[in-house]
Protein backbone atom coordinates (compact mmCIF):
# COMPACT_ATOMS: atom_id res chain seq x y z
CA UNK A 1 0.00 0.00 0.00
CA UNK A 2 1.33 3.41 -0.97
CA UNK A 3 2.01 5.93 1.78
CA UNK A 4 0.78 9.51 1.50
CA UNK A 5 3.43 12.19 1.01
CA UNK A 6 3.39 15.99 0.69
CA UNK A 7 5.98 17.79 -1.44
CA UNK A 8 7.40 21.17 -0.43
CA UNK A 9 8.26 23.36 -3.41
CA UNK A 10 6.39 23.47 -6.70
CA UNK A 11 9.02 24.53 -9.25
CA UNK A 12 10.98 22.69 -11.91
CA UNK A 13 12.83 20.41 -9.51
CA UNK A 14 9.49 19.37 -8.06
CA UNK A 15 8.34 18.17 -11.47
CA UNK A 16 11.44 16.00 -11.84
CA UNK A 17 10.95 14.53 -8.36
CA UNK A 18 7.27 13.85 -9.07
CA UNK A 19 8.30 11.73 -12.03
CA UNK A 20 10.74 9.75 -9.87
CA UNK A 21 8.11 9.22 -7.16
CA UNK A 22 5.56 8.04 -9.73
CA UNK A 23 8.05 5.60 -11.23
CA UNK A 24 9.22 4.34 -7.83
CA UNK A 25 5.61 3.60 -6.86
CA UNK A 26 6.01 3.76 -3.08
CA UNK A 27 4.16 7.00 -2.31
CA UNK A 28 0.86 8.69 -3.12
CA UNK A 29 1.41 12.43 -3.63
CA UNK A 30 -1.34 14.13 -1.62
CA UNK A 31 -0.38 17.62 -2.74
CA UNK A 32 2.25 20.33 -2.88
CA UNK A 33 3.16 23.33 -0.72
CA UNK A 34 4.55 26.44 -2.40
CA UNK A 35 4.65 30.16 -1.49
CA UNK A 36 3.10 30.93 -4.89
CA UNK A 37 0.22 28.50 -4.35
CA UNK A 38 -2.45 31.12 -5.13
CA UNK A 39 -1.14 31.43 -8.70
CA UNK A 40 -0.62 27.72 -9.29
CA UNK A 41 -3.67 25.61 -10.05
CA UNK A 42 -1.66 22.38 -9.89
CA UNK A 43 1.75 20.89 -10.63
CA UNK A 44 1.56 17.99 -13.08
CA UNK A 45 -2.02 17.47 -11.92
CA UNK A 46 -1.29 17.48 -8.17
CA UNK A 47 -3.14 20.11 -6.09
CA UNK A 48 -1.59 22.99 -4.17
CA UNK A 49 -2.33 22.79 -0.45
CA UNK A 50 -0.96 26.17 0.63
CA UNK A 51 2.51 27.35 1.61
CA UNK A 52 5.00 25.83 4.05
CA UNK A 53 3.14 27.34 7.03
CA UNK A 54 0.76 24.41 6.54
CA UNK A 55 3.41 21.81 7.45
CA UNK A 56 2.55 21.91 11.16
CA UNK A 57 -1.14 21.21 10.60
CA UNK A 58 -0.62 18.64 7.84
CA UNK A 59 1.94 16.74 9.92
CA UNK A 60 -0.84 15.81 12.34
CA UNK A 61 -2.36 13.51 9.74
CA UNK A 62 0.35 12.98 7.11
CA UNK A 63 3.71 11.64 8.22
CA UNK A 64 5.78 11.82 5.02
CA UNK A 65 7.13 15.05 3.54
CA UNK A 66 9.79 15.68 0.92
CA UNK A 67 11.66 18.88 0.06
CA UNK A 68 11.30 19.56 -3.67
CA UNK A 69 12.81 23.03 -3.65
CA UNK A 70 15.80 23.10 -5.99
CA UNK A 71 19.33 23.94 -4.91
CA UNK A 72 21.11 26.28 -7.27
CA UNK A 73 24.17 27.26 -5.24
CA UNK A 74 22.59 28.01 -1.82
CA UNK A 75 21.05 25.16 0.19
CA UNK A 76 19.66 27.41 2.95
CA UNK A 77 15.96 27.07 2.11
CA UNK A 78 16.21 23.30 1.64
CA UNK A 79 17.97 22.99 5.00
CA UNK A 80 15.33 25.11 6.76
CA UNK A 81 12.48 23.02 5.37
CA UNK A 82 14.23 19.70 6.00
CA UNK A 83 14.96 20.61 9.61
CA UNK A 84 11.35 21.70 10.15
CA UNK A 85 10.10 18.31 8.96
CA UNK A 86 12.47 16.46 11.29
CA UNK A 87 11.67 18.72 14.27
CA UNK A 88 7.96 17.95 13.84
CA UNK A 89 8.71 14.25 14.08
CA UNK A 90 7.61 13.60 10.50
CA UNK A 91 9.43 11.40 8.01
CA UNK A 92 11.57 12.64 5.15
CA UNK A 93 12.20 9.43 3.18
CA UNK A 94 14.85 8.83 0.58
CA UNK A 95 13.50 8.73 -2.98
CA UNK A 96 15.37 6.55 -5.48
CA UNK A 97 14.55 6.25 -9.17
CA UNK A 98 14.12 2.68 -10.41
CA UNK A 99 16.07 3.86 -13.46
CA UNK A 100 19.15 4.67 -11.37
CA UNK A 101 21.76 2.24 -10.09
CA UNK A 102 22.40 2.27 -6.36
CA UNK A 103 24.78 -0.41 -5.07
CA UNK A 104 23.54 -2.48 -2.15
CA UNK A 105 26.92 -1.70 -0.63
CA UNK A 106 26.25 2.06 -0.58
CA UNK A 107 24.32 4.27 1.86
CA UNK A 108 21.81 7.05 1.15
CA UNK A 109 20.63 9.43 3.90
CA UNK A 110 17.08 10.50 4.68
CA UNK A 111 15.51 13.16 2.50
CA UNK A 112 17.88 12.55 -0.41
CA UNK A 113 16.75 11.92 -3.98
CA UNK A 114 18.55 9.86 -6.61
CA UNK A 115 17.26 10.86 -10.05
CA UNK A 116 16.91 8.88 -13.29
CA UNK A 117 20.14 7.52 -14.70
CA UNK A 118 22.29 8.34 -11.67
CA UNK A 119 24.82 5.75 -10.49
CA UNK A 120 26.03 5.27 -6.94
CA UNK A 121 28.69 2.59 -6.65
CA UNK A 122 29.93 0.29 -3.88
CA UNK A 123 31.25 1.86 -0.72
CA UNK A 124 29.77 5.28 -1.48
CA UNK A 125 27.92 7.22 1.22
CA UNK A 126 25.52 10.06 0.50
CA UNK A 127 24.27 12.23 3.36
CA UNK A 128 20.83 13.61 4.15
CA UNK A 129 18.78 16.07 2.09
CA UNK A 130 20.95 15.69 -1.01
CA UNK A 131 20.09 15.85 -4.71
CA UNK A 132 21.92 13.32 -6.87
CA UNK A 133 20.65 14.56 -10.17
CA UNK A 134 20.02 12.95 -13.55
CA UNK A 135 22.96 10.87 -14.86
CA UNK A 136 25.32 11.93 -12.06
CA UNK A 137 27.98 9.35 -11.10
CA UNK A 138 29.09 8.81 -7.53
CA UNK A 139 31.98 6.37 -7.75
CA UNK A 140 33.19 3.79 -5.26
CA UNK A 141 34.12 4.90 -1.74
CA UNK A 142 32.96 8.50 -2.25
CA UNK A 143 31.69 10.36 0.80
CA UNK A 144 29.09 13.08 0.13
CA UNK A 145 28.02 15.23 3.08
CA UNK A 146 24.59 16.60 3.95
CA UNK A 147 22.57 19.13 1.92
CA UNK A 148 24.60 18.73 -1.28
CA UNK A 149 23.49 18.98 -4.91
CA UNK A 150 25.45 16.85 -7.36
CA UNK A 151 24.02 18.15 -10.61
CA UNK A 152 23.22 16.54 -13.94
CA UNK A 153 25.99 14.47 -15.47
CA UNK A 154 28.57 15.34 -12.82
CA UNK A 155 31.24 12.70 -12.13
CA UNK A 156 32.62 12.25 -8.63
CA UNK A 157 35.53 9.84 -8.85
CA UNK A 158 36.71 7.24 -6.35
CA UNK A 159 37.61 8.10 -2.74
CA UNK A 160 36.51 11.75 -3.11
CA UNK A 161 35.29 13.43 0.09
CA UNK A 162 32.64 16.12 -0.34
CA UNK A 163 31.72 18.29 2.65
CA UNK A 164 28.30 19.62 3.60
CA UNK A 165 26.27 22.15 1.59
CA UNK A 166 28.29 21.73 -1.60
CA UNK A 167 26.99 22.42 -5.12
CA UNK A 168 28.70 20.63 -8.02
CA UNK A 169 27.40 21.85 -11.37
CA UNK A 170 26.36 19.91 -14.45
CA UNK A 171 29.05 17.86 -16.24
CA UNK A 172 31.68 18.71 -13.65
CA UNK A 173 34.44 16.21 -12.91
CA UNK A 174 36.06 15.78 -9.50
CA UNK A 175 39.33 13.83 -9.80
CA UNK A 176 39.89 10.80 -7.59
CA UNK A 177 40.87 11.28 -3.93
CA UNK A 178 40.06 15.00 -3.94
CA UNK A 179 38.65 16.60 -0.78
CA UNK A 180 36.00 19.30 -1.27
CA UNK A 181 35.40 21.60 1.69
CA UNK A 182 31.90 22.43 2.91
CA UNK A 183 30.03 25.39 1.33
CA UNK A 184 32.00 25.22 -1.94
CA UNK A 185 30.27 25.87 -5.29
CA UNK A 186 31.53 24.54 -8.62
CA UNK A 187 29.82 25.84 -11.75
CA UNK A 188 28.86 23.73 -14.74
CA UNK A 189 31.75 21.99 -16.48
CA UNK A 190 34.21 22.46 -13.63
CA UNK A 191 37.24 20.17 -13.48
CA UNK A 192 38.64 19.86 -9.97
CA UNK A 193 42.15 18.43 -9.54
CA UNK A 194 43.22 20.06 -6.25
CA UNK A 195 41.98 19.32 -2.74
CA UNK A 196 40.75 21.68 -0.04
CA UNK A 197 40.11 24.77 -2.14
CA UNK A 198 38.77 27.44 0.18
CA UNK A 199 34.96 27.78 0.06
CA UNK A 200 34.06 30.04 -2.86
CA UNK A 201 32.46 29.89 -6.31
CA UNK A 202 34.70 28.16 -8.86
CA UNK A 203 34.54 27.32 -12.56
CA UNK A 204 36.63 26.26 -15.53
CA UNK A 205 39.10 23.53 -16.48
CA UNK A 206 40.99 23.40 -14.20
CA UNK A 207 38.86 25.43 -11.83
CA UNK A 208 39.65 28.99 -10.88
CA UNK A 209 38.00 31.12 -8.22
CA UNK A 210 35.22 33.26 -9.72
CA UNK A 211 33.59 34.86 -6.69
CA UNK A 212 33.56 34.76 -2.92
CA UNK A 213 30.54 33.34 -1.16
Amino acid sequence: MKKDIVLIGGGGHCKSVIDVIEQEGKFNITGILDPDYKNLNSVLGYPLLGDDSEIDLLSQKIKNFFVTVGQAKSPKLRIKLFQKIIQLGANCPKIISPFSYVSKHSQIGEGSVVMHGAKINAGAQVGSNCIINTNAIIEHDVLVGNHCHISTGAIINGFVKVGDEVFIGSSSVIADRISVLSNTVFGAGSVVVKSNLQPAIYGGNPVKKLNSI
